[in-house]
């Protein structure tokens, strides 16, 4: 059935169970062995606890939690609790007690479903606390010693416990329609409180036959996913669980990030949802494999990377030699290349944040096809893609099928269509302050081409304004300062001030070897900061940037941060975007020094 036909994500997957009942559906590593869910096995569990979910009171519109890592149980909770009538509520792995009372307190969730046995400890304080939760369902025991105010039940019993009517379970979510609420997706948090995103069925359906469009061209069928990005974020659960039901395609859910190279050869996919940070590490990591190898082998590198990023670009074609030699680096280095990921990449999709146009060239001339796109958790979230016979480095892609954008006078992208948001739950003034007349307002700044290609050049908010009244963005230049291999991350700091200043954090790999080389005692962050030959070496690297910048953009001085940005420093959200306003309140005084006394 074509995906514009379905009414709501549960039919959807029913009725790819019925086309592809005994094929392999989901995967994961158990005591050390790829284990194997089809179609079928995983269509009874959806159904076993959707009837649990009923028999626990659980109603049409009632709100559920989801805490875990990314594994086979994901996906049945998810459908699950929608085919129960409910709304899924999906929360990250790295949340605090506190995170998770928040999200339960605004969502007023009636029950939660949690995975390990670590988690159930975190979740719990919170689920205590709670004055709406009633049901929290473990698929480890969390060997409680005590009563809480919630009822704890484990989930092998529950699901034993059903008869698992998959015809009877199907019928349940007939009368949904595409308009009705699926999941509340809570933001990162990179401005504040995390809100939760009302996200519709068809919102998501609308992501899932855009993104099948762009990638026809490469075969819809015979494909298998590779999940790792948390299932939490809208990306990952549109593009990495959704779209891959929808076209009939396997999931093979990694390890952990430590595994990730492993796992991509072990599973061999055709396609993987990531983000520019991954690639950015990946880039960093070859490169760093190559010069350790030196010689022939990091020469012949260094030209397949030349003449594939030459032919990526597409400003001058190769000469006849040059076509001769990349023929032959094909078999000597892209192949084995290609084999790190698995050997059947068809397309890296990168998204969630900018990626520098120097990074996707890279991979594009190592022959892994990188396509950049660009969404938001509001937009269900994908809202462009670069196509696969004409990706362009410099964009996020063009608008994908029957989505309308366009760029307001202040530069910010407006969106409206299917695929929108149906605003924030229990937040009614910031529902307005997003949707007006129909249009998302996205917060970010950008250009649409007459092409149709869309080029993101800053958000809204967190454009610097120097004392001049100049609008500096602060993301690109991090982005090249992150680029250089002494420097891990950065942050721009400058608003209302005659120029920029820096925080920089240093790439551990490389602060290590530094350290040894120059005789330092420690090798630690905390103990260098203040060295005044990190600062001379780190100023280096920020120079070289500062070569390719304006005069406006120019980082006059940097300052050493104390540790790394982190998730649990909360500096970072769990999708590697910064936390600029917890940044700045960890360093202000330090950054505001570098300006003098006034």
């Amino acid at each position: 059935m074509p995906i514009n036909n379905w009414p709501n994500l549960v039919s959807m997957f029913f009725d790819q169970v019925e086309a592809n009942a005994l094929k392999p559906m989901l995967h994961a590593k158990k005591d050390g062995a790829w284990v194997s869910l089809s179609w079928q096995e995983v269509a009874k569990q959806v159904a076993q606890l959707a009837q649990a979910l009923k028999q626990m009171g659980i109603e049409k519109g009632d709100r559920v939690v989801l805490v875990s890592e990314n594994r086979p149980e994901w996906a049945i909770a998810d459908l699950a609790i929608m085919a129960a009538g409910a709304i899924s509520v999906p929360t990250y792995t790295t949340y605090t007690p506190r995170d998770y009372l928040h999200i339960l307190e605004n969502s007023g969730a009636k029950a939660a479903i949690v995975s390990t046995k670590a988690l159930s400890m975190t979740f719990l304080k919170a689920a205590h606390e709670s004055e709406d939760l009633m049901h929290t369902i473990c698929m480890e025991d969390p060997d409680l010693s005590q009563q809480l105010d919630v009822t704890v039940y484990d989930w092998t019993q529950q699901l034993a416990a059903q008869d698992g009517n998959v015809a009877m379970v199907k019928a349940w979510s007939d009368p949904v329609k595409r308009d009705d609420i699926a999941c509340l997706i809570y933001t990162s948090g990179t401005g504040g409180a995390p809100k939760g995103v009302m996200i519709h069925h068809g919102a998501i359906l609308h992501n899932c036959e855009g993104a099948a469009e762009v990638i026809k061209e490469l075969g819809l069928k015979n494909n298998s996913f590779l999940s790792f990005l948390p299932l939490s974020h809208a990306y990952e659960h549109s593009a990495g669980m959704y779209l891959p039901l929808s076209i009939g395609a396997d999931i093979w859910y990694a390890e952990s990030l430590d595994k990730l190279a492993a796992n991509m050869e072990e599973a061999s996919p055709t396609i993987m949802v990531v983000v520019p940070r991954l690639f950015e590490m990946l880039r960093l990591r070859l490169m760093r494999q190559m010069q350790k190898k030196g010689g022939l082998s990091s020469k012949l590198f260094d030209r397949t990377v030349a003449l594939g990023m030459k032919k990526s670009i597409g400003e001058e074609s190769l000469s006849f030699f040059e076509k001769l030699q990349d023929s032959l680096l094909d078999i000597l280095v892209r192949k084995k290349v290609q084999k790190k990921f698995g050997g059947r990449i068809k397309a890296l999709v990168s998204g969630g944040a900018p990626l520098s146009p120097d990074v996707g060239f890279f991979f594009a001339g190592l022959g892994l096809p990188l396509l950049q796109g660009y969404g938001q958790t509001e937009s269900g979230p994908v809202v462009s893609v670069n196509p696969p016979s004409d990706p362009r480095m410099s964009t996020v892609g063009k608008i994908m099928k029957n989505t309308e954008v366009k760029i307001a006078a202040d530069g910010e992208i407006l969106i409206r269509g299917e695929l929108v948001m149906k605003g924030y739950w229990g937040n009614d003034l910031a529902t307005k302050e997003a949707l007006k007349e129909g249009w998302l307002h996205t917060g970010d700044i950008g250009i649409l081409d007459n092409e149709g290609f869309l080029s993101i050049t800053d958000r809204k908010k967190d454009i610097l304004i120097n004392d001049k009244g100049d609008n500096i963005s602060p993301q690109r230049i991090e982005g090249l300062i992150a680029l250089e291999n002494e420097i891990a991350q950065a942050m721009v700091y400058g608003d209302r001030k005659p120029h920029l200043v820096g925080l920089v954090v240093p790439d551990q790999e490389w602060l290590v070897e530094w350290a040894k080389a120059n005789k330092k005692e420690s090798r630690k962050l905390a103990d260098l900061m203040d060295d005044p030959d990190l600062k001379k070496a780190l100023d280096a690297a920020v120079r070289r940037v500062n070569g390719r910048l304006s005069n406006l953009e120019k980082i006059r001085k940097i300052i050493i941060a104390k540790e790394a940005f982190s998730i649990d420093n909360e500096q970072m959200t769990p999708t590697l975007k910064i936390r600029r306003h917890v940044i700045c309140d960890a360093y202000q005084e330090r950054l505001e020094s570098l300006y003098g006394k006034k």
